[in-house]
């Protein structure tokens, strides 16, 4: 039961959280905005950490934890951010809901998992459901109109290597110092790409409004959220922790429509539900492969 109340809190924060980005491309920059969110989402945690500090064991797998940030929030994040500057944040949640079939296909490519055939099926059906939302115009992946829909699909991707290697290598890590540590490397990943290429928030010129979006983000879409993630991913599994991405498309619509003025087209409808279909067939319990996984322990 906790772990569907977990899921279900996870939804309605990450749904919103499509809208704050929306909001927050402008004024602060695709790496501005991941290195805020992150930064703030690690400095809301510090006083839980330090209330359980003396049951910590600061001991970190810091390689594995490095990893982790950069594909579990530095690079998805900013793959978002930049698909969010050409679709609408509805648009983005939709495609967002591949993360389970991309969690599926990760874990048989490089984690020795392997998929049924109703699983492969899965897989398919949920990319009928992007051509659904491209409007069949397969063209734009290979193009220039790659920024969109298909660094969407990138971020779903970074999302599953991120479940899978989590699930693997960062093993009886605090889930508070866990979400804080690979947010902090997000936030110095985002900074660092940020200086490289000019793309540093002028913070001083943030309304307010700006800076509400900033609080929702980071605070609650950031930290409290990432803790719930990691909770559902190590008390439950990858699979599992992925298909909030089932609920978050609904609430991301209707947050877009009401705050946005977002349309909720038919497409969007269709492909939904078209993916949707693909989780269901894809979120099944898989099972090892004799062969050995291309990423090991060892690694």
């Amino acid at each position: 039961m906790k772990l569907y109340i977990a899921l279900f809190s996870l939804s309605l924060i990450w749904g919103l959280s499509f809208v704050f980005i929306k909001v927050l491309i402008e004024p602060a920059g695709i790496f501005g905005m991941v290195f805020l969110r992150c930064l703030l989402g690690a400095l809301v945690l510090i006083p839980f950490i330090w209330a359980r500090r003396r049951k910590i064991n600061f001991n970190l797998p810091w390689k594995h934890l490095i990893i982790v940030g950069i594909f579990n929030a530095a690079l998805p994040w900013g793959l978002i951010a930049w698909s969010e500057t050409v679709i609408n944040s509805s648009s983005a949640s939709v495609i967002n809901a591949l993360t389970p079939i991309a969690t599926g296909f990760i874990g048989f490519l490089l984690f020795g998992k392997i998929l049924a055939k109703k699983q492969w099926i899965g897989i398919i059906t949920g990319f009928v459901g992007i051509l659904v939302l491209m409007n069949f115009e397969v063209g734009a992946l290979l193009g220039s109109d790659f920024i969109g829909i298909g660094t969407m699909i990138l971020a779903t991707l970074c999302y599953g290597f991120g479940s899978q290697y989590t699930k693997r290598f960062v093993v009886g890590v605090d889930l508070f110092l866990m979400t804080a540590v690979t947010l902090l490397i997000a936030s110095l990943s985002a900074l660092a790409g940020g200086f490289m290429v000019g793309d540093v928030p002028a913070v001083s010129e943030f309304d307010w409004g700006t800076i509400g979006a900033l609080i929702g983000l980071g605070v609650f879409g950031s930290g409290i959220a990432h803790v719930i993630y990691y909770y559902m991913m190590t008390e439950g599994s990858p699979e599992f922790a992925t298909t909030v991405t089932y609920i978050v498309p609904v609430s991301a619509m209707i947050w877009g429509y009401v705050l946005l003025n977002e349309p909720i087209t038919s497409n969007l409808l269709l492909g939904m539900f078209i993916i949707f279909a693909g989780i269901y067939l894809t979120n099944r319990p898989a099972k090892k492969v004799k062969r050995s996984p291309l990423i090991s322990k060892a690694s």
